[in-house]
């Protein structure tokens, strides 16, 4: 209990007293009895109406024959007796019981307190608006101070074991670990440590992460703010919370400071609608300032992390300010395998449990993405009253992660159901006979998020380059599910299922013509520059540097490629017709089919001949 809270506590309580107080005055004895003059009185004494007359001081309290209780009071220094006696009573002639009650120290006290109360009732309240008024100043005066969270060092802390999936980043960090524990180590060589790293990676690679583990690992205080925490509506808040960031960093050198998503303050100045005098540069420019004005024995280094290093002011990045930029990828496979078993520690797996092969379903996933995925797959498993997690828990979290869970709430005809199943099966035979195709892993009909329905393809190595051979593979599967509508039901039952499909196509084909330099009748040569705002960070338009003559090219070119990639699934699904059947049964019979149901429509198990022949035990499938 602080003593802020015990200040505040006592004046409350303080005016809840005064209140109840000058209630407790006011309607005291307002029902109990009634007041009377002194010449009453005297008059009810003579009547003989007067059984008892009790003084105290100047008041008097007078009970009468019919136990009524009345109040007078007497002109002060005055004697009752006397007053009594002067008017012809004599108070032992008529049984009247005179009773004098002096005044005690406490009751005079009280008294007195109640002839203050209402001033101590002001003054509690007085003191209540100033106290207010005082934090409200403070708050006020506050804003230019910095917001950042200070993590010490011997709070629970990140280490570099707790980071997978970035070796090459945390080889490159090691070196600011050392600088931070062993700095003479460089003084004594003349060394200069970078002054700023620049974590670049997309969403969910681990780029805080990755941060919080320098500090872990160098065992120093940690200052944490975003960037968008130092831009306010009050002009020169930014530039005044920078300098009190950086003013606790020196006082606790040697520390980190991670400026999160710095994008928010760091873009190109002059980009703004105030030109170079708007809120965010100015806080930029003490950026700037206070980073290019550290003394190297202070050893306060700078982490910030962004997606868009593109946006970010020259200035900036130039050394002896972020002069080391990091990158962080998607993981590979061999990653996405580490990343699960830092993830899946604690955890009570089940046998079938492979990481190795999960990893190979999961890719294009990030480290947050995986780790939404162990923790779907524990949800999972608690749903289904199971003391371990299971393989089928983690294939069902792969699906639940990419699409969303099953939607079985959504009512969906026969006819629907059989559109559906034929669709994808256009798509999944499609892709299964093409041979530059990503191997099929999972064909179902069960609705997930905005799909109907959906054909998971896997590559069996994770790649960076894509050839035209494969393009247009992926053109035709794209294809596969408006031609199989088509194949099936006929043109007046072609659906809208296939919109997304199309753009897809489209798309891949006009980036193949204009940007990837895959015509053969335009050659390798890019269309068209892109242009982007930098002040909103994103691209806004495209700058048409062909003429027109060109773009009927371009035109072209899309059309043929969506054309032929039509056309050579058309010739797929005409070639295997009984597989698009069987696959199509197969999936109105069981909603889902994975790889091994297709493979088996194209391969299928040798009839026995006239006697039985010794077979060898099939294979187990890899457990998942």
């Amino acid at each position: 209990m602080n003593s802020r809270w015990m200040r505040n506590g006592f004046i409350y309580l303080l005016i809840v007293v005064a209140v109840i107080a000058i209630l407790f005055t006011l309607f005291s004895d307002v029902s109990a009895s009634r007041e009377v003059p002194i010449d009453e009185v005297i008059s009810m004494a003579k009547l003989g109406q007067i059984e008892m007359i009790e003084v105290h001081g100047d008041g008097l309290t007078v009970i009468t024959t019919r136990q009524e209780t009345l109040t007078s009071r007497k002109e002060p220094g005055s004697s009752v007796v006397e007053m009594l006696q002067n008017s012809g009573v004599d108070p032992v002639a008529s049984n009247m019981n005179i009773i004098v009650k002096g005044s005690s120290g406490l009751g005079s006290l009280f008294g007195i307190l109640l002839n203050f109360l209402p001033l101590v009732f002001f003054g509690a309240v007085l003191l209540f608006m100033m106290r207010q008024a005082q934090g409200n100043s403070n708050q006020t005066f506050s804003f230019g101070r910095s917001r950042a969270r200070m993590l010490v060092a011997n709070q629970p802390s990140v280490s570099f074991a707790d980071v997978a999936g970035a070796d090459e980043a945390k080889e490159e960090l090691e070196e600011v670990v050392e600088f931070l524990k062993y700095p003479d180590r460089f003084l004594t060589l003349g060394a200069r440590i970078p002054r700023g790293v620049l974590l670049v990676g997309s969403p969910g690679t681990g780029k805080t992460l990755l941060a919080r583990a320098v500090s872990g690992e160098a065992g120093v205080p940690f200052f944490s703010i975003s960037g968008s925490e130092f831009v306010e509506m009050f002009v020169g808040v930014g530039a005044s919370r920078v300098r009190d960031l950086f003013d606790q960093a020196k006082r606790n050198a040697p520390c980190i400071v991670f400026i999160d998503e710095i994008d928010a303050v760091g873009r190109h100045r002059g980009a703004g609608l105030g030109g170079g005098h708007d809120e965010r540069e100015q806080t930029l420019n003490q950026i700037l300032v206070e980073m290019d004005g550290f003394d190297t024995s202070n050893n306060v280094i700078v982490l910030a992390s962004t997606n868009r290093p593109d946006i970010l002011d020259p200035a900036l990045l130039r050394p002896g300010r972020f002069d080391r930029r990091v990158t962080l990828d998607l993981p590979d496979v061999k990653g996405r395998a580490a990343i699960l078993e830092v993830h899946s520690k604690g955890k009570p797996l089940a046998e079938d449990v492979n990481l190795q092969s999960i990893s190979k379903l999961t890719t294009g996933f990030s480290g947050a993405d995986l780790n939404n995925l162990v923790n779907e797959a524990a949800i999972l498993a608690a749903r289904r009253s199971k003391t371990e997690i299971g393989a089928s828990e983690f294939v069902e979290s792969v699906d639940r992660v990419m699409l969303g869970p099953v939607r079985r709430s959504r009512t969906s005809t026969r006819h629907e159901q059989e559109i559906t199943a034929y669709h994808e099966s256009g798509h999944a035979i499609v892709g299964h006979v093409l041979e530059h195709a990503d191997p099929i892993a999972k064909v179902t009909i069960l609705s997930r998020g905005a799909t109907g329905g959906h054909t998971r393809s896997l590559p069996e190595e994770d790649r960076r380059y894509w050839t035209l051979n494969q393009f247009k593979d992926m053109m035709a599967m794209a294809m596969g599910g408006r031609v199989a509508e088509l194949n099936q039901f006929g043109e007046g039952e072609v659906t809208t299922g296939a919109s997304n499909d199309l753009e897809n196509a489209t798309n891949m084909a006009r980036t193949m013509v204009t940007r990837y330099g895959m015509s053969e009748k335009l050659g390798p040569r890019t269309f068209g520059k892109r242009e982007e705002m930098v002040f909103l960070g994103r691209e806004i338009s495209e700058q048409r540097d062909y003429s027109d003559k060109v773009a009927e090219t371009i035109d072209d070119e899309v059309y043929a490629l969506v054309g032929e990639a039509y056309q050579r699934a058309s010739d797929v699904l005409a070639k295997n017709k009984a597989e698009f059947g069987q696959l199509a049964t197969y999936l109105l019979e069981h909603e889902t089919a994975d790889g091994d149901v297709i493979q088996g429509l194209f391969n299928p198990p040798s009839a026995p001949d006239d006697g039985p022949t010794p077979t060898a035990d099939p294979e187990p499938s890899p457990a998942v």
